[in-house]
């Protein structure tokens, strides 16, 4: 037991606490992050580019007709100051189309702090980088919806 403890004390080096976070890039120099919310789940790589967004192969206003969806997925580039430093290609299945906005504005917060680690601690003070845990709730027997009960009767 002592010598194991000698044998580690020899080997160990001190950890550098105050080294910087490097950034998590592939072969390819893209970040890669998964981004979640209700039943959508979303694979979201990242590169430096000129702004290009493309979702499930299609260019982002093709695949969201409504305004209100882009502009929630946009967010965490608009707020970073990186909307035309970065190109984002992603795939994103399940639910419907606010919860696929949802799951890629997670997708693209995180692989923006796989990027860029600086930005972490501005994202997280936005709240981009959690996931909102928020689900539907499942229907109960003797109930018409998960809580709305049968009308009263009286008599």
């Amino acid at each position: 037991m002592i010598e194991n403890q000698e044998n580690i004390d020899k080997n160990s080096e001190p950890v550098d606490i105050s080294s910087v976070k490097k950034p998590v890039l592939d072969k390819l120099g893209r970040a890669y992050a998964t981004g979640r919310r209700k039943t959508s789940v979303s694979r979201v790589w990242i590169k430096y580019g000129n702004g290009k967004i493309v979702v499930n192969g299609k260019p982002l206003d093709k695949y969201f007709l409504r305004k209100i969806y882009s502009t929630i997925l946009q967010d965490p580039l608009n707020r970073t100051e990186n909307t035309d430093k970065v190109d984002v290609f992603s795939t994103v299945s399940g639910g419907g189309l606010s919860g696929q906005a949802g799951a890629l504005r997670h997708g693209i917060s995180r692989a923006l702090v796989n990027l860029d680690p600086s930005l972490r601690k501005k994202l997280k003070q936005l709240g981009f980088l959690t996931r909102d845990a928020r689900k539907v709730e499942r229907k109960k027997f003797g109930k018409h919806k998960a809580r709305r009960s049968p009308q009263f009767s009286k008599r």
